[in-house]
Formats: structure tokens, sequence, C-alpha cells
């Protein structure tokens, strides 16, 4: 018998479904359809802890869906998923995030007419006065909305968001609402945070800060799955790429081996039908890469 070999995150040959070294997040058998269309057919798959995990595949793979499942947005045909040991199916989203896995939403979920700093309070978990014989009290709640309004002050000065503090969310650009999101998922102290297109509708002034931040998410000791279509950014801060294609993982590596998986070079190429069929196998395979690196 073979000696299994183990290579930085994952045990064995990258290949979709490879068992990692410290999975956080473990998915088996998920499928959810939506009358005859299948959305996400995902066999198995582990998310790293600790790492940076991108989730990659051309429009229509399934990439939000599958955040909606494993976060308790949606509820799945068949499947069991679980996270840091606990089982997540049937779990509310609420509960999910109780649990310490957060997720922000591509079109972001800020509550426009509550200031900045009341949105990161709202992130803060097990308030005392949010009970209702408990918040006719204060004494019993006074002092951990002091330390509560502290922490969201200190992240927001982080997030370059303190002076922001008092106006309404409504009135921030796409920019900062991003960053008020991914600040008030840490008012929670999540273990996993997860990142749906964080870099949409993005100025390019701000790019670089939340790279950054999520750099510093890693850092802090979290783990952190984004879905992403810009491959410079996946590049630059992802320890580790799942593609996925047609509601199922096609693919699995490091950002820049998977590539050149001719699994990948498939899914983007079959998801765009107007490649010149009459150029050569290289040619198809540059033509994919460009569109792979220019995908927003």
């Amino acid at each position: 018998m073979k000696p299994v070999k183990t290579t930085g995150l994952h045990i064995g040959e990258a290949a979709p479904g490879v068992k990692k070294v410290d999975p956080i997040l473990i998915a088996d058998s998920v499928k959810r359809t939506f009358g005859g269309l299948t959305a996400v057919d995902v066999a198995h798959v582990e998310i790293p802890r600790n790492a940076i995990t991108a989730l990659i595949g051309p429009n229509g793979a399934g990439k939000t869906t599958f955040f909606n499942l494993l976060t308790g947005f949606d509820r799945p045909d068949t499947g069991t998923w679980e996270f840091d040991g606990k089982p997540l199916a049937r779990v509310a989203a609420y509960r999910v995030a109780r649990m310490g896995l957060i997720r922000t939403f591509q079109l972001t979920k800020s509550l426009g007419l509550l200031s900045v700093l009341d949105n990161m309070k709202l992130g803060a978990k097990d308030q005392r006065g949010e009970h209702m014989f408990r918040g006719l009290i204060p004494a019993i709640w006074r002092k951990q909305e002091a330390e509560i309004e502290a922490k969201a002050l200190d992240l927001l000065a982080r997030f370059k968001l303190d002076a922001k503090k008092d106006d309404y969310a409504a009135g921030l650009s796409g920019g900062q609402r991003k960053l008020l999101e991914m600040a008030r998922a840490l008012m929670s102290d999540p273990q996993l945070v997860m990142l749906d297109e964080p870099m949409a509708g993005v100025n390019p002034a701000l790019t670089q800060s939340l790279l950054d931040h999520i750099l510093n998410l890693k850092a802090e000791g979290m783990t952190v799955l984004f879905v992403e279509h810009d491959m410079h950014m996946v590049r630059h801060i992802a320890d580790w790429v799942i593609v996925m294609a047609e509601g199922r993982v096609v693919a699995e590596g490091d950002p820049y081996t998977v590539m050149e998986n001719p699994a990948v070079i498939d899914a983007y190429l079959g998801a765009h039908h107007d490649s010149d069929l009459g150029s050569t196998d290289t040619e198809h395979v540059e033509a994919v890469k460009e569109l792979i690196d220019d995908e927003q």
C-alpha cells in the first residue's frame, strides 16, 4: 500500500473532494434543485482551517447557492454538512451565526436608516439587553453595552470608518458598505468568515484595503472562504482554490496550479460560447486563461 502524501493543507493528490489536514467545514452529498435545474450537486468538500480558500467558477456555477445552503439561508434537497464537528443541517441561519460561522453578501445587508455605529452593535451576540425582562433593568446590561460600543468603535477605527460612525449607513459608498459588513461580522468573534464577492462594486481605492483586511482575518486565527471572480485577487491572497461548474466541484488546488487544470479550462471555455472554435488547442487555453483573468 502506497503511503498517503500530505502536502500543506491537504492529504493526497489535489482533486475534487480531497481530504484536508484540519478541516473546519465538511459537506457531503449536498444537492439543491429548482424545478428541473440542478443548482448545486457537491459530492464532498472540505474547507481547511486557518486558511483563505477561494470558491471560483463561471457565472451560474452555483457558488452563492452553495453559500446559502451552508449558512442556513436555504435548504438542500439532500446532504449533510458540519462546522467544527457540529452538524448544521436544518439549523437556522441566526443559530449558524451564533456558532461562529458568519457570512457577508454580494449585495450588502446594512440597515440604511440606522447609524454606522448602531449597525455594528447589531453584530454582537448574547446581548443581555435583548431579553424582555433583563432589558427592563439597566444595571444588568449597561456594562456590557459599554463594552460592545468600545469594541465597535475599535473595529470602525481599524476599517477607517470611525469618522462615519454617526452617519446613516445608507449614506456610505458601495465600498464602505462592504467594509462595514466585514467589520460587523467581526463583532461576533467568528471562527469562519464567508465572503460573497467582497470586491464586487468596490472602487480601486478601497480594493487594497479590503485585501489587507481579509489577510488580517487569517493572521488573527480565523478561516476565510470567499467567492470571487477577480483571479488576480485570488492568486494574491488565497491559500487554496475550489472550482465549481454547473453546481459541481470540478477542481481543487493551490491558486497557481489550479488554473492549469483542464477541468478549469473546460469550465470557463464552456461558459463563453463566442470563443473561436477554429483556433488551436493552445490558443483555446490561452484565450480561456485571459477570460478567467478578466472575469469580473
